[in-house]
């Protein structure tokens, strides 16, 4: 998509969001917008910047990296742009991980964690702040990641507490694919729900972020809560080339 598209894209959606804010006596500030630019090539991110986004979210390790080869440089040349890993990530890529993105949203089980643990204080050698860690829990589906009940989340929270070079900042969910409306809004609810127990169990950490919605089911998500919704199709449009 042309840097004039993805500009108006941008725009268009920033307006569904202050919207659903609307319908939900929500103020629009309280909803950050994330460009998922997985699959679609630097110059795309560069115009989404330019249009005035600075979250992107990548769901591989390998082609961030490709993508951002020099990520102090672009750090530099778009201050205060933030890169967060989405997808699902190994734990063989998790020191890669750990050095390209501020914060991984997809974690899932407790060995990652010590495995992001494991690298996670040399970030503060090159400058960086502590790695943000966002944990997933499952919405319900087998063929999806993420912790696969509350109590396992809960045991995780523990582990990502006691970890150094890694802060906790919130929760993350993939809505279900099958169930309709009814099912995705249960998961948005669970999370939010969720949300209201770390924060009264573990008071010390950040649970702030609500990592839910995509281009599919955001304003849903915003209705439900949401504080960050990923959004990729209805900016960037079909995979990139």
């Amino acid at each position: 998509m042309a840097a004039e598209g993805i500009a108006s894209a941008i725009a268009s959606v920033r307006e569904r969001i202050d919207a659903a804010c609307a319908r939900s006596g929500r103020k629009t500030e309280e909803v950050r917008l994330m460009g998922v630019s997985k699959f679609h090539p630097a110059g795309a991110v560069e115009a989404a910047w330019k249009a005035g986004l600075g979250l992107f979210g990548e769901s591989r390790v390998q082609e961030a990296a490709a993508k951002f080869p020099d990520l102090g440089a672009f750090r530099a040349g778009h201050p205060g742009a933030e890169l967060h890993m989405i997808g699902s990530l190994q734990r063989n890529k998790a020191k890669a991980a750990v050095s390209l993105f501020d914060c991984v949203q997809s974690v899932d089980r407790d060995e990652l964690i010590a495995e992001l643990g494991k690298s996670a204080r040399a970030r503060a050698a090159q400058g960086l702040s502590p790695l943000g860690v966002l944990l997933e829990l499952n919405a319900g589906e087998e063929t999806k990641s993420g912790y696969r009940d509350e109590d396992a989340l809960l045991h995780g929270a523990e582990k990502l507490l006691a970890t150094p070079g890694l802060a906790a900042r919130g929760l993350m969910i993939m809505a279900p694919l099958t169930g309709g409306l009814a099912a995705v809004r249960r998961a948005f609810r669970s999370l939010n729900a969720l949300q209201g127990r770390l924060m009264a169990r573990f008071p010390e950490a950040d649970w702030s972020c609500l990592s839910m919605g995509m281009s599919g089911d955001f304003e849903t998500a915003i209705e439900e809560g949401s504080t960050l919704v990923r959004i990729g199709t209805a900016i960037f449009g079909g995979r990139g080339k």
